[in-house]
Formats: structure tokens, C-alpha cells, sequence
């Protein structure tokens, strides 16, 4: 099954028919012109249409979660790509992890309505994407995953990128069912605790998995050095 990522925009014959309408009746008034008018319409006329047909439209950036999905290999067993549990992103559609194949992922357990320590775990998150070499931060992804299965929509999701301001070139959220989000923390020993008023209180601990899935390094805690992670990433881009 292949849910649809978020609202997707217009077909591309769609908007290539509403483009040669607008050409159609540019045409019909350049031909209704008296002949003294008719030569500066028609360069007008050719301007547009050469500008219509040499402009293709421009592409959405998906998040990594929607890009198309790699060449199923086997995993390692010591993957989390092997875990069949079943995620949906802040654009409403339905992965598995295994679609992060591919690249290595900076991954933190969060969840959106947190004041406390989760902004900072962000911040932390965001100081490494900052701190990476341009063609390294190209080629590594940033996942959040929600503790909240109740609260954390797609809307609530999507929302928090905005305010984080978390690319879609790099940035993955995700929300999940609260047997497989407890599945996920145990394999990445982060220990969480709902409270009465639907909060969590939770450790802070920043993952990396190599592009096969696999923790290569962890860093417990909070606004500490960005030095070790970044020479983690280093290591795994060399051939």
C-alpha cells in the first residue's frame, strides 16, 4: 500500500491545459487587434509562449520519508529497519522505517507540546545540521519521533516544523502507536514515563544510525558538544 503523501499540488496536464488556454485567448485578441497593433502583440504572444514552455514547474522538496523508496536489501540484525511497526509523517503518510534507508539519521525521541528539555534537544539537533560541512548536511537526515500517540497529529506535526523551522530537505517527524513508540525507545534506551496531565517525562538522548540503520554513537544529555556526533558523521561519509 502507497498512502499519499500531503495534499499533492495540481497534475502537470492539468496546469499544461490551463497554460494553453491562457495562450488560446492571448491569440484570439492578438487576431481581433487592428494590423497597426498586431506586430507588437505578437511579440508579446511569442514571449509568453516560449516563457510557458521553457518554465517547467517547479518541484516540491518531500521530506525524506517521502522520497522513493531504496532497493530493499536484507538488514543487518542489527538494524532498526527491521522493525515492521508502521509510522506516519507530519505530511499524513503512512512509512516504515526502513524508508530512511540510505543515508545516516541524527534521531530524538520529542514529543510537541513540551517546554522543557525537547526544545532543547531540537536546539541540539539543529547546532549539528548547522555545524556539518555543506556536502555532509546534504547527505544526513534528522528524524524526531513523538512519545505523544494521542496529541502528536500530521497537523500537530507539520505545525511544529514550521515553528522549529525544520527543513523539509533533511527533516523527518513522526508519530506512531504507543506499543511500537515503546518498542522504538527500549532499542534506543530512552525511558519515558506519561504523566496525569498527558506530559512525558522522559531521558534525552541524541542517536546516530548509519545509512543501514544501525547506532553507531549516542549522546545522552543536554547542550553539550556538537564535536564527537559531527566526527561520527565524518567518519561514516568516508569511503
Amino acid at each position: 500500500m502507497k498512502p499519499a503523501c500531503k495534499k499533492n499540488p495540481p497534475p502537470v496536464a492539468e496546469s499544461r491545459q490551463s497554460a494553453a488556454k491562457s495562450r488560446v485567448k492571448m491569440f484570439a485578441a492578438f487576431c481581433r487587434k487592428p494590423l497597426h497593433q498586431s506586430g507588437a502583440l505578437l511579440i508579446i504572444f511569442l514571449g509568453a509562449l516560449a516563457a510557458s514552455c521553457a518554465t517547467p514547474p517547479a518541484e516540491k522538496v518531500l521530506p525524506p520519508c517521502c522520497r522513493p523508496l531504496a532497493a530493499q536489501t536484507n538488514y543487518t540484525d542489527k538494524s532498526l529497519f527491521l522493525l515492521d511497526s508502521t509510522w506516519t509523517s507530519d505530511t499524513g503518510r503512512q512509512v516504515k522505517l526502513g524508508v530512511l534507508r540510505g543515508k545516516p539519521q541524527v534521531v530524538a525521541m520529542f514529543f510537541a507540546s513540551c517546554q522543557f528539555t525537547c526544545p532543547l534537544t531540537v536546539s541540539d539537533m539543529q547546532r549539528i545540521e548547522a555545524a556539518l560541512p555543506e556536502n555532509l548536511r546534504t547527505n544526513t537526515d534528522f528524524l524526531l519521533v513523538s512519545f505523544d500517540s494521542v496529541r502528536d497529529t500530521p497537523s500537530a506535526l507539520k505545525a511544529y516544523r514550521a515553528k522549529r523551522e525544520l527543513s523539509n530537505q533533511n527533516w523527518t517527524l513522526l508519530r506512531g502507536e504507543p506499543d511500537d513508540v515503546r518498542e522504538l525507545a527500549a532499542l534506543l534506551g530512552v525511558i519515558y514515563k506519561q504523566d496525569a496531565n498527558g506530559d512525558f517525562a522522559h531521558s534525552n538522548v541524541i542517536t546516530v544510525l548509519n545509512a543501514e540503520g544501525e547506532i553507531v554513537f549516542q549522546q545522552p544529555g543536554l547542550n553539550l558538544p556538537t564535536d564527537e556526533i559531527i566526527s561520527k558523521l565524518k567518519s561514516l561519509s568516508s569511503p
